[in-house]
């Protein structure tokens, strides 16, 4: 099942909150602390940080595909990702979905991935099969 990509709408994650928690997420008594859920997503320890420009030339590709909503390489591209690891910050299921970046010589998918969350370039890369993530930085 392909998985449409993430909304582009920054607004889509409050629109999405406001409608989950039956109002405005600032008017609820529980949208504080959702606060800290979201700036824990760039400050966790278990997630580093990597320059668009050092990552290799697959995991481009990759993140073009995504930006163009595929075709993907693998059956498993655009699914969901569990977070089963704990790598990554607690989010709802359904918030990462997780893709393949080819590994040269490699006869199955290889350990290298990008998992996407729902914010606009949200993309981590982890080459070591979900061991580590690092939070792709788009500027450099």
């Amino acid at each position: 099942m392909r998985i449409p990509p993430r909304s582009r709408f920054l607004g889509a994650t409050a629109l999405a909150a406001a409608l989950l928690l039956g109002g405005p997420v600032a008017a609820t008594a529980s949208a504080a602390p959702a606060a800290p859920v979201a700036s824990a997503a760039y400050s966790t320890a278990a997630v580093g940080e990597i320059c668009y420009s050092a990552l290799p030339s697959q995991a481009h590709d990759t993140l073009d595909l995504i930006e163009a909503g595929g075709p993907y390489p693998f059956p498993q591209d655009g699914t969901v990702f569990q977070n089963r690891e704990g790598e990554l910050p607690q989010q709802s299921s359904g918030y990462y979905h997780e893709y393949t970046v080819i590994t040269p010589g490699s006869d199955d998918r290889g350990a290298r991935r990008i998992v996407t969350g729902e914010k606009s370039q949200e993309d981590y890369y982890t080459a070591d099969h979900y061991a580590s993530f690092d939070l792709v930085d788009h500027g450099c």
